[in-house]
């Protein structure tokens, strides 16, 4: 009896959990009731400045999905743009360089007879003796020995600073050996060398003598009597030097603004190791096609989005350096100077592991030269730099107007002070009649008011009376100043003096 009784009780069990299955089944289905927030849905129809974008339930349709795609290729061409100015203003240098005989690790090109307009370089001054040459050392480290009272720079192919020669580096101005290592070097580092290291193979190296009394004369002998560069393994003998007088010459140094610019990037991803820059840089030049052991072949679609790309890269990298919005870049509230370090690092650090991406554009876009000595305050000691490219009223500079411009008393320039003017097409000096496109305190003839302050008159033409003070512009042409100061004592750090606007003459 208690056996049926428990296999009754077992059956009824079933058979009624069997109807609530079949009840559950046949019941209709039930929505969901959790509360969606409407911040993380996508809706059917999204109005965008790509225009309007449609999804079914948050699923991209054709259209939409192709003009993301689009759009995400030609921001990451913009941006490849913007962060490899550095390296495609290296690239740039290296052809030129190049195409004057400086391919090797033994050609030094060198301004004799100091650099006039005729060649194409972001920025140059009219006062230093440059020597310039490319440094390679895939075949092992490289002795570079250097001449004295120089101011010399090595920087790496994506244009980071890897150190300081002369005035500036350890020999103090001395002259002295170094020794430059490849990319992961981990041999053995002998001794009695001043020790650098790169993270690419291939280096700038150039370096600036100075004037005595007016002569390039003691620069140049010593460049050719002391500087030398050869492999290690060649130290027992190493292979005579070659200077090239570049001087006068027509030859261009500065990176493309076309298309050719991600060609000239992709010839250092091909030139040099993956290691030498971060995988983020590397990534996003991969996502538009250039990448190491790859062929750069961008197909008809792509090939148009970046040339849109550099086109808005470089209205962009112009607005950064003609017309700053970065706090802190003017010197004074009252005037149009500005500095082309903002923050005053060479690194562009804003602070420690944050990067200053505009203020890095801005150097690189109208200047060469990394180190820290470019960037640091020291009176009396280097030169200093203020950039001007509007007028008083923050116009744009006309160069068919004329401009007068007030140096007060007691300039702040121990050595020397300049002014040299530059196309602002190029960033190269203004090609005019004259053959320097500059006026300083070295300047034979310039008028000195009686309480040592200056006047200078920038202009087509010269004003009757003003010839000793006059820059000549041409008409048509934009143009901007950097002001030198080279020596520059306290009143210009602690902002006591300032130099004057641009001033139209009506």
């Amino acid at each position: 009896m208690k056996t049926n009784a428990i296999w009754t009780l077992a059956l009824t069990f079933v058979c009624g959990l069997s109807a609530v299955c079949a009840a559950a089944a046949n019941a209709p289905k039930m929505k969901m009731t959790t509360q969606i927030p409407e911040s993380i849905t996508t809706p059917d129809s999204v109005e965008t400045r790509l225009g309007t974008l449609k999804f079914f339930d948050g699923f991209p349709d054709d259209a939409t999905t192709q003009k993301v795609y689009d759009n995400l290729d030609f921001m990451r061409g913009v941006q490849a743009f913007l962060n490899a100015v550095p390296g495609a203003s290296a690239e740039g240098l290296r052809t030129g360089w190049g195409s004057q005989g400086a391919d090797n690790n033994q050609t030094v090109i060198i301004m004799e007879n100091l650099m006039d307009s005729k060649s194409l370089y972001l920025t140059p001054n009219t006062e230093s003796i440059y020597s310039m040459m490319w440094l390679d050392t895939r075949k092992g480290p490289l002795v570079i020995e250097t001449a004295p009272n120089v101011l010399g720079i090595i920087d790496d192919h994506w244009f980071r600073y890897v150190g300081d020669f002369g005035n500036a580096g350890p020999d103090k101005g001395k002259g002295g050996k170094y020794l430059l290592l490849p990319p992961g070097y981990n041999g053995e580092v002998p001794e009695g060398y001043m020790v650098l290291r790169s993270p690419t193979y291939g280096n700038l190296s150039f370096w600036r003598g100075f004037l005595d009394n007016g002569s390039t004369k003691t620069a140049v002998e010593n460049t050719k009597k002391f500087h030398k560069v050869y492999l290690l393994s060649e130290a027992g003998n190493p292979p005579p030097m070659k200077f090239i007088n570049v001087s006068g010459k027509a030859f261009n140094t500065i990176h493309a603004n076309d298309f050719h610019f991600y060609e000239e990037v992709n010839a250092i991803v091909q030139y040099e190791p993956n290691e030498a820059l971060n995988p983020e840089t590397l990534g996003l030049l991969a996502a538009i096609g250039i990448e190491k052991g790859k062929e750069f072949a961008p197909d008809a679609r792509m090939k148009k989005i970046l040339t849109e790309a550099v086109a808005v890269g470089n209205a962009t990298a112009r607005a950064l350096t003609f017309r700053s919005r970065l706090d802190g870049v003017y010197y004074f509230p009252d005037r149009h100077w500005f500095t082309n370090f903002p923050g005053g690092s060479y690194e562009f650090l804003t602070q420690p592991g944050v990067r200053n991406l505009e203020g890095r554009v801005l150097f690189h876009y109208y200047a060469t030269g990394i180190t820290p000595a470019m960037a640091m305050k020291m009176v009396g000691v280097g030169s200093q730099y203020a950039a001007a490219t509007t007028d008083s009223e923050g116009r744009p500079l006309d160069g068919g107007k004329t401009y007068k411009i007030h140096l007060p008393p007691n300039i702040p320039a121990r050595n020397f002070w300049s002014f040299v003017v530059y196309d602002n097409q190029t960033r190269s000096m203004l090609q005019t009649d004259q053959q320097f496109p500059s006026i300083g305190s070295q300047k034979e003839g310039i008028v000195i008011n009686p309480d040592t302050s200056v006047d200078v008159w920038f202009g087509p033409t010269a004003l009757k009376g003003h010839e000793a003070n006059w820059v000549q512009t041409v008409p048509g042409k934009g143009w901007n100043v950097l002001l030198r100061l080279y020596g520059p004592e306290q009143a210009w750090f602690d902002k006591s003096w300032k130099p004057g606007d641009f001033e139209l003459m009506e």
